[in-house]
């Protein structure tokens, strides 16, 4: 079998855009590259991998299983270059961080200017979505990490608290929640 990555990586191009010309563009290759290496990755694997009678384009049933592992194998054809590149003190890429809005103005001033300043290599891409649009870029590896309130109770990802928020009631001294104990 001699599949690329690149050809997964255009694949997967396909699958976020369901166009094939924006994919293109968004790979940086023209539409008849892309088109040219989807179709010998369908010949390699004797799949049709979209159906293209429909507009946008969605993946077949074979297709959406194949992206699915696509995305598993350049998840992990990443790590290789995290790997090396933790065998020296330089730290170089980009860091694609989704935040939800309600929290985005708060935080990131206590981490951002730090950030910048001692690690100069890496570009940081920071986007305010909302939590089930952080949650589908993750899943589909758009964004390397999300900020957002949990639990959110999915499987695939991991949750790691970066603070706990004091929540408070103000009520007038006769209510019933002032005889309340604090937890």
């Amino acid at each position: 079998m001699n599949i690329s990555l690149t050809q997964l990586e255009y694949l997967l191009a396909i699958d976020n855009y369901r166009h094939f010309a924006k994919a293109a563009d968004a790979c940086l290759v023209t539409q008849p590259t892309l088109s040219m290496q989807l179709k010998k990755l369908e010949e390699e694997l004797k799949i049709i991998i979209f159906d293209r009678s429909k507009q946008p384009i969605i993946p077949t049933e074979a297709g959406a299983a194949l992206i699915e592992q696509a995305r598993i194998i350049l998840r992990e054809a990443k790590k290789l270059e995290t790997i090396s590149k933790g065998f020296d003190d330089s730290f170089e890429g980009s860091l694609s961080i989704g935040i939800i809005p309600t929290i985005a103005p708060y935080l990131l001033p206590y981490f951002l200017g730090d950030f910048i300043k001692k690690y100069k290599g890496i570009k940081l891409i920071i986007q305010e979505l909302k939590t089930e649009d952080i949650i589908q870029k993750l899943n589909k590896d758009e964004i390397d990490v999300g900020i957002l309130a949990t639990p959110l109770h999915e499987n695939n990802l991991t949750e790691e608290p970066l603070y706990y928020e004091e929540i408070m009631v103000y009520a007038q001294a006769k209510h019933p929640l002032t005889k309340k104990k604090k937890h």
